[in-house]
């Protein structure tokens, strides 16, 4: 059953209002407005890694709110290692399988919201997903640390439109809506994680019919992510620092901790951290698996003792190089990987 937000909407509104019928509230229907299509990304200057890949532009005109850097050219800057900043027209870039099983997974690379490190796990992430038969969708966000006005909003922003835009297009890319999820790694595991708790919290007006769909993901994978902006465990100083301030409220510290924000909709989660990870330390993961537990919500976590922080796919031979046969062994439990 593909998943729609106004479905899902107007069946929460139902619950809590009895009989009074949620339905009778959706607007009338609109004919089909599509998007942009996918093109090639047009190279930078130095030929940085994934300029040859499909692109897909998530906003069809200027993103919502307004600021941001000022480029006349590209749609982002990105350095020969594969670290993104500048970051104007957020897009997609399309990893595409040889023999697509059904799955897609939207990966959002991390950075401190500073940077998008997409040479070391946006990239890699994706082409190993396609080996596996997986459609990847590398997400390049709005940084909020770049001055655009919704601030911390504006990457949410991205990611919901991101899950919204890859469900809509999904049979164009042979794939199945409700096996639709993200993969968010260190400050991208804060992003898909907000994206994954907190779906039906609209953050910019409809655009098209791809927004009447819903940007829950179907799973999620946390890999050594960033959860919580609370005391005493917000020494993810970059993070803390970009989308709450220095000294925050604690109703705002509270708004963007990941765990705070599950709930019973929440969909099935898997994590990963390195017991010596001195950023994201193992309280982060900790804490969000009690929240799932305590929401019943299907999870698996892995606490390595080494890996440190950063480490994409994992070091060869090291304990955390076990993650990526872990998650896929997960999938294919949850029934994920059909043909």
């Amino acid at each position: 059953m593909t998943l729609h937000r106004r479905a899902l909407l107007a069946g929460t509104a139902a619950m809590l209002s009895g009989s009074e019928s949620a339905h009778a509230q959706q607007p009338a229907p609109r004919l089909p407005v599509r998007p942009q299509t996918g093109e090639t990304v047009q190279p930078l200057p130095q030929a940085a890694p994934g300029a040859e890949l499909e692109v897909i532009d998530l906003w069809p005109e200027l993103p919502p709110g307004g600021g941001g850097p000022f480029r006349s050219e590209y749609r982002f800057d990105e350095t020969l290692t594969g670290v993104v900043t500048g970051v104007v027209r957020p897009c997609l870039l399309v990893i595409r399988p040889q023999r697509p099983n059904g799955a897609g997974i939207v990966i959002a690379a991390g950075g401190g919201y500073l940077r998008i490190d997409i040479g070391n796990e946006g990239l890699p992430v994706g082409h190993w997903l396609a080996r596996a038969g997986i459609t990847a969708f590398v997400l390049i966000y709005r940084l909020p640390s770049e001055e655009w006005r919704d601030g911390p909003d504006a990457p949410r922003q991205d990611a919901q439109r991101a899950m919204r835009l890859v469900r809509w297009r999904a049979e164009e890319f042979g794939l199945d809506p409700d096996r639709i999820g993200v993969l968010g790694f260190s400050a991208g595991g804060h992003l898909m994680g907000v994206t994954a708790t907190d779906a039906e919290q609209d953050l910019y007006d409809d655009l098209d019919d791809a927004d009447g769909l819903s940007a829950r993901p179907s799973f999620a994978g946390l890999i050594y992510p960033i959860v919580t902006m609370r005391a005493p465990f917000d020494r993810t100083m970059t993070s803390r620092r970009v989308l709450v301030g220095d000294d925050p409220p604690d109703a705002r510290r509270r708004a963007y901790s990941v765990e705070v924000q599950v709930n019973a909709r929440t969909p099935p989660v898997f994590m990963v951290q390195a017991s010596d990870d001195r950023i994201a330390v193992t309280d982060h993961p900790l804490l969000m698996y009690a929240a799932l537990r305590a929401a019943k919500v299907p999870t698996e976590m892995h606490l390595f003792e080494r890996g440190g922080h950063g480490f994409g796919l994992g070091v060869p031979g090291s304990p955390a190089a076990a993650w990526p046969a872990l998650f896929m062994a997960w999938m294919r439990g949850h029934g994920l990987l059909k043909s």
